[in-house]
C-alpha cells in the first residue's frame, strides 16, 4: 500500500509559485465547497494544496491507501472504481472538471480511500489537505453547511443509482443514460458524442460487455439509434422517449 507523506508525491506535484497561488485563490473563491470561507481560511487552503497532473491511465490513489487528501478536478476525468474478487472492474463514479471528490472520508472513522481513483484522460486536480479543511469547518458553520448539503446530494444520486438499477433492464438503464445526455428541451433527432468509453459506460451502468454490444446491436435493430465510434446519433427521439424495455 502506497503511504502518502503530509503533502502529495513529488513525481505528481507540481509547486505553486506566487503567480499560482493567486490563480488558484481566484478559482476557489468560485467553487461552491469553499464559498462559505473567509479569505484568511482560503489563504490556509491554498497554501496546503497542490496541483497534481496525471497520464491518461494512472492512478491517484488506490482503494485502502491512507485518506490524508481530498481532491478537485481542474481538467480531465477520473472513473472512482472497485474490482469484485474475481477482478470484474465496477465503475461507480465518473468525476469531471469543477467537481470535488473524497471529501466525505473526512468524516469516517477510518480514513482510507474506499475505491480507486484512475485518470481517464490525461487530467489535472488539486488536492486539499484535509486536515488543514477540518480546522476550518470547526471555525465555519457556513461550510459546514455547505459541505453536508453537497454530501446530501451526492447520497440522493447514490440512491437514483440504486433505483435504476434494481428498477430498471439493462436496455431501460443504457437508453436512460442516453437521453440524460442530451438537453431538456431537446426535440429533434441529435447526436450524442460519448465522453467516456464504452466499457466505462458499461461498467457505470451494470451491464456486461457482451450485453451492452447487444444492447446497442438491438436499439440500432430496432431503428432508434445509430452508432459511429463514439458517436450516436439518435434517429427517433420519441421512441426513445417512449421506450419501455
Amino acid at each position: 500500500m502506497r503511504e502518502y507523506p503530509n503533502t502529495m508525491p513529488n513525481d505528481k506535484k507540481c509547486m505553486l509559485n506566487n503567480s499560482d497561488k493567486l490563480s488558484l485563490t481566484s478559482e476557489l473563491q468560485h467553487s461552491y465547497l469553499f464559498a462559505g470561507v473567509d479569505d484568511a481560511q482560503l489563504r490556509r487552503v491554498v497554501e496546503s494544496s497542490s496541483v497534481l497532473t496525471l497520464a491518461d491511465g494512472e492512478q491517484l490513489f488506490a482503494r485502502n491507501d491512507p485518506a490524508k487528501h481530498f481532491f478537485q478536478v481542474r481538467s480531465g476525468q477520473f472513473k472512482l472504481f472497485r474490482l469484485s474478487k474475481n477482478g470484474i472492474e465496477k465503475v461507480i463514479h465518473v468525476i469531471g472538471p469543477g467537481e470535488t471528490f473524497a471529501e466525505a472520508i473526512m468524516f469516517m472513522e477510518h480514513h482510507s480511500y474506499p475505491v480507486t481513483a484512475e485518470a481517464l484522460t490525461k487530467s489535472e486536480v488539486i488536492a486539499f489537505e484535509s486536515k488543514v479543511f477540518i480546522e476550518i469547518l470547526r471555525e465555519s458553520v457556513d461550510t459546514c453547511f455547505r459541505v453536508m448539503s453537497d454530501m446530501s446530494m451526492r447520497l440522493k444520486m447514490r440512491l437514483d443509482d440504486i433505483d435504476a438499477l434494481s428498477l430498471q433492464n439493462a436496455t431501460l438503464r443504457f437508453v436512460t443514460y442516453l437521453l440524460q445526455q442530451l438537453p431538456e428541451d431537446s426535440n429533434d433527432p441529435s447526436d450524442i458524442h460519448l465522453t467516456l468509453p464504452k466499457s466505462v459506460v458499461a461498467s457505470r451502468l451494470s451491464i456486461q460487455p457482451e450485453s451492452f454490444s447487444r444492447i446497442l446491436h438491438n436499439l440500432i435493430k430496432q431503428g432508434l439509434i445509430n452508432v459511429d465510434g463514439p458517436a450516436i446519433h439518435i434517429n427517433d427521439l420519441k421512441g426513445l422517449r417512449s421506450f419501455n424495455g
